[in-house]
């Protein structure tokens, strides 16, 4: 890479490394038709393979048996691959979980919360308040714990399951409850529809095998590259329909950078070598690449025929891999500055529905109030009756209330009229 009149990079570190094991000194130059290297029809060699008035050629160039007859290869000093570069919105597989990406596992959390607490407010507003359990020693209360589970969960299905609530109280948490369901379901769908009509258009590419068998998206690679004489000379049937088609199409580029500019304007696979594909996607935070890894090889260095450096350099490569330097390099140059996927629509957070969530809060805070109030208003105007204090009726409801279990035989009142 160009920066003011000098270059860096991998290569150029690289480059130093080896200058300092060996004790050589070097002048760099671009070369002169901007090519790695390939053969011509009658066996001569363009690019850095053809240049051999250089004494070493630096770039990611690929080992391959035709350059090795041409010029001397050193150790590769980098592994890599053939993969594809796509746009991440096309690029997106369906999941079995999608369904639950309008909300965020944070949110997702507080609705079951919220359903539970809920659920224990109406059970609890149902067994305080005389409205809806007028005679706990001798009458079933229609909101058990089962029952207050199923009447919510029907409520927020929409579906109206459960028996009908009597009680102020319990008719405000239940309110309450429906306005938050019929707000979580507006929302839900909303966010749910959006995303699902910016993927309803996109073709899923996981890998080679998806590309072949779809002619939607257009689809090639380097010129004169090695990943295209690996397709070329592939036995695979799918990989010789890509080839075949990007032959048909003339859909090959001339440069690595003309290949990303395609995949990012979209509709465009491109396809190369993982290494250089994976440096795009640390630098373009709108691409992705593809899992799937074909054709592995290696990045050499190149020498003329019978050059003397190609043994010490290969030993020197090996040295720096061993001592942790290549992989050091490999992060410092492949180092990412992208964000999480901004991309797709983003999952509802919990702040998002504050507001609703403290509407349902105060809902069940005011029922459960009520319920009490309710209770002790009821057990006032009974203990004139009984000739007994309000706290101690009160404590008596209280008790007989919030027992676990409801007994359904009825029972003699205590206090009956004397004879």
């Amino acid at each position: 890479m160009a920066k003011g009149s000098q270059l860096e990079g991998y290569c150029m570190d690289l480059l130093s490394e080896l200058a300092k094991k060996l004790g050589f000194r070097f002048k760099v130059q671009l070369v002169k038709d901007s090519s790695y290297g390939r053969q011509d029809e009658s066996g001569n060699w363009n690019g850095m393979i053809g240049e051999v008035e250089a004494d070493l050629a630096m770039a990611p160039l690929t080992l391959t048996a035709t350059r090795e007859k041409a010029v001397a290869m050193s150790k590769p000093y980098m592994q890599t691959g053939i993969s594809i570069l796509l746009r991440k919105d096309i690029s997106k597989s369906a999941g079995f979980f999608d369904f639950l990406r309008p909300f965020s596992a944070e949110t997702w959390v507080g609705i079951l919360v919220a359903y539970l607490g809920t659920a224990l407010c109406i059970f609890l507003s149902a067994r305080l308040s005389p409205c809806e359990w007028s005679q706990p020693r001798g009458e079933e209360n229609n909101f058990s714990p089962i029952n207050s589970l199923w009447f919510a969960a029907g409520a927020l299905t929409l579906q109206g399951a459960g028996p009908r609530p009597k009680a102020l109280s319990v008719r405000i948490v239940c309110c309450s409850w429906w306005l938050f369901a019929v707000v979580l379901l507006a929302c839900y769908f909303s966010n749910l529809s959006s995303s699902e009509a910016s993927d309803s258009s996109q073709v899923t590419v996981k890998g080679f095998e998806d590309l072949a068998n779809q002619d939607r998206m257009e689809y090639g690679c380097l010129a004169g590259s090695s990943t295209l004489a690996f397709f070329k000379n592939s036995n695979n049937p799918a990989y010789r329909r890509i080839y075949e088609h990007m032959e048909r199409t003339n859909s090959l580029v001339s440069s690595m950078d003309e290949g990303v500019r395609q995949a990012r304007e979209g509709n465009f696979a491109f396809i190369g070598e993982s290494v250089s594909l994976d440096l795009a996607v640390a630098r373009h935070c709108d691409l992705v690449r593809a899992h799937e890894v074909i054709g592995m090889r290696g990045y050499s260095i190149v020498a003329p025929l019978g050059s003397p450096m190609i043994k010490n350099l290969s030993v020197a490569i090996l040295q720096l891999s061993e001592a942790g330097e290549l992989s050091y390099l490999r992060s410092k140059w492949w180092a990412s500055s992208c964000t999480v996927d901004s991309a797709k629509s983003p999952a509802l957070q919990p702040h998002s529905l504050k507001g609703i969530f403290l509407v349902l809060a105060l809902g069940l805070g005011l029922g459960i109030v009520l319920a009490v109030l309710e209770l002790t208003s009821w057990s006032r105007s009974t203990a004139g009756n009984q000739r007994k204090s309000c706290c101690t009726v009160l404590s008596e409801e209280l008790s007989q209330r919030l027992k676990t279990t409801n007994t359904n035989t009825s029972q003699e009142p205590s206090d009956k009229e004397g004879a």
